[in-house]
């Protein structure tokens, strides 16, 4: 049985010891591609929440709104 999992104050991931034996199978484009794939995921999702959350935004607005929070606001 898997302990349960401990954050320390400047842990933001974890990884499950069975994701982690996963991702070791993996070839290092395959992990790339994963992350790349996980990225449109998360981008698609925010986009219907703010398309959502905000009707009178145009597309450009919500393009500037993804883009900002998934850079963390960097330009």
């Amino acid at each position: 049985m898997t302990q349960p999992f401990r954050l320390d104050a400047g842990q933001i991931e974890v990884v499950e010891d069975r994701m982690a034996e996963v991702f070791r199978t993996k070839t290092p484009a395959q992990r790339l591609a994963i992350g790349f794939a996980l990225r449109r995921s998360a981008e698609r999702l925010l986009r219907a929440h703010l398309t959502c959350a905000h009707p009178d935004w145009d597309s450009q607005r919500v393009a500037r709104e993804v883009a900002g929070r998934l850079s963390h606001g960097a330009a």
